[in-house]
């Protein structure tokens, strides 16, 4: 019953949520959207020419927001490169090159490989989260096992330079992941965008320029 209630509560919130109801007249696959184009705005990640990896990319609200911020080149198209990975399925989108698979296992990183024809990353974007089961010990590793694995992609394709953000969770476990983000950027900042809901631990991890590149 109680489970029941939860989901009625859920689905009144979500139906009744501004940015839902935003993304679907802007022509978003998710209101997550809005949390990148908030960190976006106040940032300037996200500028002509870069090449961005989007992890965990489906639905794909993310790697639509970058899209149109790289649209504008003359004869259509965009002037940069963009590449989502994902274990799930994603229907396609327009100049962004997906690849469904583990980024952890060497034939979808050959693909990865192929279509960065030698170039490194300039923003890697992460919006990716374990399924969680409410045990907070357990998820807390789950979330930190997932940035871990962020940190490892920046640090084999990204640009000294570049910048990495990830979505975590401000709880069990935080401060130990806002320090290896320490450990691995020379700037960290901790992103609570609007569109996160109230109710919400979630928080977003922006490191800037690697200080150990590799």
């Amino acid at each position: 019953m109680a489970k029941n209630k939860f989901n009625k509560n859920w689905l009144h919130d979500h139906i009744n949520d501004p940015y839902v109801k935003q993304a679907q007249k802007d022509g978003y696959r998710a209101r997550a959207v809005y949390k990148l184009k908030e960190i976006d705005e106040s940032e300037k990640l996200i500028k002509p020419g870069q090449v961005i990896v989007d992890l965990g990319c489906a639905p794909g609200s993310w790697s639509q927001y970058a899209r149109n911020k790289l649209a504008g080149k003359e004869g259509g198209g965009i002037n940069g490169t963009i590449i989502g990975l994902d274990m799930l399925p994603m229907d396609p989108i327009a100049d962004v090159h997906f690849i469904q698979g583990d980024f952890r296992e060497q034939e979808v990183l050959d693909q990865l490989e192929a279509v960065l024809e030698g170039r490194k990353v300039d923003l890697v974007l992460s919006d990716m989260a374990p399924n969680l089961s409410g045990v907070a010990i357990t998820d807390a590793a789950r979330v930190e096992h997932i940035i871990d694995l962020a940190i490892d992609f920046a640090r084999a394709h990204m640009k000294p330079s570049g910048a990495l953000l990830v979505k975590c969770f401000n709880g069990t476990g935080f401060n130990e992941i806002l320090g290896k983000f320490r450990q691995e950027f020379k700037t960290v900042a901790q992103k609570k965008p609007k569109a996160s809901r109230d109710k919400s631990s979630e928080v977003f991890l922006l490191g800037k320029v690697l200080k150990n590149p590799s």
